[in-house]
């Protein structure tokens, strides 16, 4: 069975590590002499130009514009839905490292989606795409990462929303979805044909200490919120055409090399692979944190799992033997073996602006050694 259009054997979640001018560029929103919008686009589009080179080169053939516009994964998608705004940050005894507490979402009004928010992004990676010579360009798919829908609710729960605008939560729920129902419409008539949901709560909600928080926040069962989070993106998705690729991206926390949560997939798998609609899963499994590989027994013979056996948090290599060990053992609970599996980070390298505990060229030392890694397994021929 052939992998869905745009998935590939070596893969990648999304972010890059942003370049010091576009850091620096950055740096001046906080000061009197801010940088101007369409300055700091225009030096976005320089280095986001050279990022999809340089992914091609180092072997991938899914590019993306690394996230280089946005400061948080998240917060700069979601801040432009009408009704969300972004208020202080999750007070939370799990949640805290480097002082720093993720970014709270509150909803002051009735959710919309006044205008495309991401089809601008993805025409600039896409017309870079197409400069680049045709037989390669053939081989390319831009993907375009946008937040789960889960994220406008997880963190705050029902003391973030709005009572006035949302007496009750269906109505909130609804919009939500007309909303990104509304994105993917935009998105797929600009012709994108892979979109990747990046969403940490599912994960999240692995970890004993926030399914217990989150029980608290919700007031309900973890169990019932995650099979309400896969029915809330299948909602999302479900009126999208059948060309369109749907991927959803897992992660237990990604900031400057630290993590947020723990605990293996077995509390969410069977949900998670038999409920949600999506057509391919990129599992953050670098390391014990996410547990063993026995939940992928529940993975139907029709999906792809993106293994995230590497690590885009250290600046060493990952050891190439017990990285093929580890996906082979993988393959021994899927149904289809390897032929269901392909490999990548567990990660970006950089989930917001700051990124992980590595050079850029330890980055791409890394990419080029999850190229080899695949082209080893695989046996296919993935040269761009």
């Amino acid at each position: 069975m052939p992998l869905p259009a745009g998935v590939y054997r070596a893969d990648h979640v999304g972010s890059f590590l942003r370049p010091k001018p576009i850091l620096a560029a950055r740096e001046t929103l906080e000061t009197a002499n801010p940088i101007s919008k369409a300055d700091l686009r225009k030096l976005e589009d320089e280095h986001i130009a050279e990022v999809v080179k340089k992914q091609v080169a180092a072997g991938l053939h899914s590019v993306t514009d690394g996230e280089f516009r946005r400061r948080w994964f998240h917060i700069d998608f979601l801040q432009h839905l009408a009704g969300v705004e972004h208020r202080g940050s999750v007070q939370s005894t799990n949640v805290t490292t480097h002082g720093v507490t993720p970014p709270k979402l509150v909803i002051t009004g009735k959710v919309g989606h006044p205008a495309p928010i991401q089809v601008d992004d993805y025409k600039f990676v896409e017309s870079v795409r197409q400069q680049l010579p045709a037989d390669v360009a053939a081989k390319i798919t831009t993907k375009v990462c946008i937040p789960s829908p889960t994220m406008v609710h997880f963190r705050g729960g029902r003391e973030a929303i709005s009572t006035e605008a949302y007496p009750t939560l269906d109505s909130f729920f609804d919009d939500l979805v007309a909303a990104y129902q509304a994105e993917l419409d935009d998105l797929y008539a600009a012709g994108c044909r892979f979109v990747q949901f990046d969403d940490t709560n599912l994960a999240y909600l692995c970890d004993e200490g926030m399914r217990a928080e989150a029980a608290k926040r919700h007031g309900e069962d973890p169990q019932k919120l995650t099979k309400q989070y896969a029915a809330l993106i299948n909602r999302a998705i479900s009126k999208r055409p059948k060309d369109l690729v749907i991927g959803i991206h897992l992660c237990r926390g990604n900031f400057r090399s630290q993590w947020f949560a723990q605990g293996g997939y077995e509390p969410v798998a069977e949900t998670l692979f038999r409920e949600l609609d999506v057509d391919v899963y990129f599992l953050e499994y670098d390391d014990a944190r996410s547990g063993g590989f026995e939940p992928l027994r529940f993975l139907p013979e029709n999906k792809i799992v993106v293994l995230g056996v590497m690590s885009s948090k250290k600046a060493e290599l990952d050891n190439k033997e017990e990285i093929i060990k580890r996906l082979k053992e993988a393959a021994s609970f899927c149904p289809r073996g390897l032929d269901q599996l392909c490999l990548s980070h567990q990660c970006g390298f950089s989930s917001t602006m700051e990124g992980n505990d590595l050079t850029e060229e330890q980055q791409w030392a890394k990419i080029r050694l999850e190229v080899e890694i695949a082209k080893e397994v695989w046996g296919e021929d993935l040269t761009v």
